[in-house]
């Protein structure tokens, strides 16, 4: 068993993503590295946005950015009203036995906010 997990991917912008990702989701910012900041999602759990000029080489759907609480229709108020594009408002997906939905971060990543309808450790 490994004791904590990190996400990084590239950001053309960590000014604006600091934005999204502290100010707007609520992560803190637990290290930053000058070119690299370190959000902590839960515990053990982060993800690393590191300055790149380019950003994302190319929008790639399957990448996906997934937070899971209970309060989805919370976070997707949140995100809708406060200018973040989301795709739809929350829905069950029967295939998944999840509650979800997807917005997008600054540089264009899928962020999907979900529920499980079943037990999750």
């Amino acid at each position: 068993m490994f004791d904590s997990h990190i996400l990084f991917f590239p950001v053309t912008d960590l000014a604006r993503s600091y934005q999204f990702y502290s100010q707007i989701l609520g992560l803190k910012l637990v290290l930053d590295q000058g070119g690299i900041q370190i959000y902590q999602v839960a515990p053990g759990a982060f993800v690393g946005l590191c300055q790149h000029e380019q950003g994302p080489l190319a929008a790639d759907d399957r990448l996906i950015v997934t937070l899971v609480t209970p309060e989805v229709d919370h976070w997707y108020e949140r995100l809708a009203t406060g200018g973040v594009s989301v795709d739809a408002p929350p829905r069950e997906n029967p295939r998944y036995q999840i509650y979800h939905f997807f917005a997008r971060d600054p540089d264009g990543y899928r962020v999907e906010i979900q529920r499980f309808l079943h037990p999750f450790p």
